[in-house]
């Protein structure tokens, strides 16, 4: 199975200060695995491009897009709120983020390959059509599903965000959007202390409690994010990767190990096979053991480079 990595040198230059969680450190981390785990070589690897304004104009007001450029500093940090900063290659950053996404929509659904891993910074699943937060800036998961919207003309996309926080800003950006499923498991309480409460025939959020552990989260994987997905029916599969749910993780209480993600990641390409012609484009978000991290996408990667689902018989 060909599985594209798509990234930039430049999600490398986004700093958002000395000692922050999301830091540079992370795609080294993640580059060390896969390459010790061997599995860097079988990828195919890509440069992602930049997202272009009217992609990102699909999800942000230009307003916002204007504001962040007004805001980006020429030297050190510029505070858009107590968790998030801007430092010169920012924006630039943010830019490929987004762009290695819409890539991966771009190629899957062309056909070249089935899945993809875009191994971007900063994340983006915390972004609102007109505010920064939560690390970040652009919505990345976003802007790649809304260009499958208007330029391929699909009319189901799924969304499954295993983020441990609750991504806020893709359920903003998609809240009145019936052409997108969005499936969520996160903890709560916890940052950004929303989505307990919202349901609707589109949206999925199934909150968790501190110290679930895999079993746990398993059963609710299956009880509610599967057959949401069934009954769906999407025609491509996009998922919001984030490893902050892993039991090393700092910023959070899950305690979910890389057999949990390698689970979810099979479960995810079952769906794919059924219903996408197994079209997947996964997009890093959280994750900041890092570590656990590297661990935790290698266990997610090899799960998409080798796991083909068995044939079903009538």
């Amino acid at each position: 199975m060909s599985v594209l990595l798509i990234s930039h040198p430049t999600c490398r230059g986004h700093d958002p200060g000395h000692g922050h969680p999301e830091s540079p450190a992370r795609l080294g981390a993640i580059g060390d695995q896969l390459i010790a785990s061997g599995l860097d070589g079988l990828l195919h690897h890509l440069e992602a491009p930049a997202a272009t304004r009217e992609q990102l104009l699909r999800v942000h007001t230009g307003r916002y897009l204007d504001a962040l450029e007004a805001a980006r500093p020429e030297a050190g940090h510029a505070a858009l709120d107590p968790d998030t900063a801007l430092s010169p290659g920012s924006l630039e950053a943010a830019r490929h983020a987004a762009g290695a996404v819409v890539m991966a929509v771009d190629r899957v659904i062309h056909g070249d390959v089935r899945r993809a891993f875009c191994a971007v910074r900063p994340p983006g699943h915390h972004a609102e059509p007109a505010r920064a937060m939560g690390f970040c800036l652009y919505n990345n998961i976003a802007v790649g599903t809304a260009h499958a919207l208007a330029v391929h003309g699909l009319a189901r996309v799924a969304i499954v965000d295993f983020d441990v926080h609750h991504g806020n800003g893709t359920e903003a950006v998609f809240r009145d959007e019936p052409r997108v499923l969005l499936c969520s498991t996160f903890e709560h309480p916890l940052y950004p202390d929303s989505g307990a409460d919202t349901q609707s025939a589109h949206i999925v959020n199934v909150p968790l409690p501190a110290g679930t552990d895999g079993a746990s989260y398993r059963r609710a994987f299956e009880a509610r994010i599967l057959p949401a997905l069934e009954a769906f029916k999407p025609e491509l599969l996009m998922v919001s990767a984030g490893f902050d749910g892993h039991r090393e993780d700092p910023l959070a209480h899950l305690t979910l190990v890389e057999d949990d993600y390698d689970w979810i990641t099979r479960r995810l390409i079952d769906l794919a096979e059924r219903h996408c012609g197994g079209r997947l484009v996964s997009a890093l978000e959280g994750g900041y053991a890092l570590p656990a991290l590297g661990r935790s996408v290698a266990a997610h990667v090899k799960a998409l480079l080798e796991y083909a689902p068995a044939q079903r018989t009538s």
